[in-house]
């Protein structure tokens, strides 16, 4: 096999870098020429105390590694690829207590609580309420819109709102407090944007903070259930309940994976339409259900996680040692040639879309896949019903994430 020509000290997880783009040219190299690649770091940069991980780039081999935890752990290191190097061990410890960290049997045990909260049925119940919401949202950015000559930011008026919206609605949160929960998930995942200046410590009070709050919430629950998803997994007699701590860490798993990478999907979503204006004015004609699904593709909020070799293994011809980090690169995945017809192409009609944005199979495979497509489906209704004309006013902001694929800020303009 070729070796990549890479510059020396390249690395995938550089947040630098993310902020800047998302390396493409980088990772077709590394699919033809090195699909598992030992990307080499400097001891303790990422929060790990070794010296690197093996970069995974191709779709089969991430979908392999998502499909085996027997021999790929979310629980050893966490599923979060790096941290800042300021970052002690407790602080990543801490976070096996996230499902997002476990691995089965607790993991299966866990899931199969919570997903009573994301059955078809309950996601249907949701969807009047959402779709009265996701027209609330457009209409106020209209007037956000006529009052600053036709200019807004797409993120705060119209990205943000609606998964935060729609965590509230789940979980039975009042609406006013979804503020809170944004701030919260905010200085979780943004650690490495100095434009935000926190630091670990204080992304770690947020997560205390949200715990305390989503504690506090189940307890109410437990005295006084009500119909909301609170009340099932916390509050119904009986064994197979979460505790009121697992119930706090499973609401700063959608703090951060139901909020953030939605959000992140409109945002490069809308972008993503107003550069193929082909296809927004399919979009505004035809409205096709596979949309949302090329959205996810396309935007790939989550860049990377990670997985920990439980044993001696090997994958694209690479020996991987027990205790090595693997990188699972899901925007190189989804951007496969060996699977994607012109990877490179938005096309709001691909079908079948194997896309790798909800994790690759297994047991970690998004919980909320359907109330992601769901939100992105109502909200760019509405936008193409109420707000038709829009346009780019600006390049996106992006953030500075180590792993993930973040836009702070889009300025468009009606037309």
């Amino acid at each position: 096999m070729r070796c990549p020509h890479l510059p020396d000290g390249f690395d995938l997880t550089d947040p630098d870098l993310l902020q800047s783009r998302v390396p493409h040219p980088e990772f077709a190299q590394l699919r033809q020429t090195a699909p598992v690649w030992w990307c080499a770091q400097p001891t303790g940069i990422s929060g790990f105390q070794d010296d690197g991980y093996w970069a995974v780039t191709r779709h089969a081999d991430v979908k392999h590694v998502s499909t085996h935890p027997e021999l790929f752990s979310s629980h050893t290191n966490t599923a979060v690829i790096r941290f800042n190097e300021s970052i002690s061990r407790e602080q990543i410890d801490v976070q096996k207590l996230i499902m997002l960290n476990m691995d089965p049997p607790e993991h299966t045990r866990v899931r199969q609580i919570v997903q009573r909260g994301f059955t078809p049925r309950a996601i249907r119940s949701l969807e009047g309420a959402l779709r009265d919401r996701a027209r609330g949202i457009v209409d106020a950015a209209l007037l956000e819109a006529d009052k600053n000559d036709g200019a807004f930011d797409f993120v705060t008026n119209i990205a943000v709102e609606l998964p935060l919206q729609a965590i509230a609605e789940l979980i039975g949160v009042p609406q006013e407090d979804r503020t809170k929960i944004f701030d919260w998930s905010n200085k979780m995942a943004a650690y490495d944007d100095p434009e935000y200046a926190i630091t670990e410590e204080i992304g770690a009070e947020a997560a205390m903070e949200l715990v305390s709050y989503a504690m506090n919430l189940a307890a109410a629950r437990k005295e006084c259930p009500a119909k909301d998803i609170v009340s099932q997994l916390v509050a119904a007699e009986g064994e197979g309940n979460l505790l009121s701590d697992e119930f706090g860490f499973f609401v700063i798993l959608l703090a951060v994976a139901g909020n953030e990478t939605t959000r992140n999907a409109i945002s490069h979503g809308m972008h993503a339409f107003l550069t193929h204006p082909d296809q927004w004015d399919l979009y505004k004609r035809e409205r096709p259900a596979t949309a949302a699904e090329e959205i996810v593709r396309w935007a790939t909020p989550v860049v990377s996680f990670q997985r920990t070799a439980t044993q001696d293994t090997e994958l694209g011809g690479q020996k991987i040692k027990a205790g090595d980090r693997v990188g699972l690169f899901y925007s190189s995945a989804n951007n496969d040639p060996e699977v994607f017809d012109e990877p490179e192409r938005f096309d709001i009609t691909r079908d079948p879309n194997p896309h790798l944005g909800f994790g690759g199979g297994g047991p970690h495979f998004c919980l909320g896949k359907s109330l992601a497509v769901l939100e992105i489906n109502l909200i760019f209704n509405a936008i193409a019903d109420v707000l038709p004309d829009l346009r780019l006013a600006g390049d996106p902001r992006r953030l500075r994430s180590a792993w993930l694929n973040g836009i702070k800020g889009l300025q468009v303009t009606r037309s």
